[in-house]
């Protein structure tokens, strides 16, 4: 069964940091088009990051030169490291498979499967 599993979100203080892991069972990560989302209450899901099978990325302009995304070696994990962190970045994070080609940071909603259950992330004094 292919499966996405997000983790590592939780309670932080503004200008702090969090990394979020998104693991892969199933399949290996490293030969797909991998990105980050999130979902603020009251507002759409949107796109924060994605990661391309060649190892290019894409950041929305909302936390380009805050967050990273990166892959493991062996290509079961990906990981968004979150810094300088805001209260408008609390939200639900997910990861997901994309159908299209992450080559802009305009990124697609159109996955592979279903939404997993996401980690929340909260920034809050």
């Amino acid at each position: 069964q292919l499966q996405l599993v997000e983790s590592g979100g939780g309670l932080v203080q503004p200008g702090g940091s969090l990394r979020l892991s998104c693991a892969a069972s199933g399949f290996t990560l490293n030969s797909n088009e991998i990105a980050w989302f999130r979902q603020a209450p009251g507002k759409a899901r949107e796109g924060v990051s994605c990661i391309s099978s060649s190892g290019s990325t894409n950041y929305a302009d909302s936390v380009k030169g805050r967050f990273t995304i990166s892959r493991d070696s062996a290509g079961n994990t990906v990981y968004l490291q979150m810094s300088s962190l805001k209260p408008e970045d609390t939200a639900v994070y997910y990861c997901a498979r994309l159908v299209q080609q992450c080559i802009t940071n305009r990124i697609s909603g159109l996955i592979y499967g279903k939404w997993g259950r996401g980690t929340q992330v909260t920034i809050s004094s």
